[in-house]
């Protein structure tokens, strides 16, 4: 869970926005369950910029489809 913590906080930096609020939009669209943890293997190797601009990417795009 530390790792989902990171990615949660360096996306909120990223965005300029209280983590709260990433873990909140991250949580509404299943982000957390269905591609942080599944895909821990290979975030975890991207540097927190990568990570970041990845992640905000894929949370941009999975809040599209809702």
């Amino acid at each position: 869970m530390a790792f989902v913590a990171t990615c949660i906080e360096t996306t909120a930096r990223w965005l300029n926005v209280p983590y709260r609020e990433v873990y909140q939009r991250m949580k509404r669209v299943g982000m957390i369950e269905n591609y942080i943890l599944p895909h821990y293997e290979t975030l975890h190797t991207e540097s927190r910029e990568n990570l970041a601009q990845g992640l905000v990417e894929c949370l941009n795009n999975w809040e599209a489809r809702q």
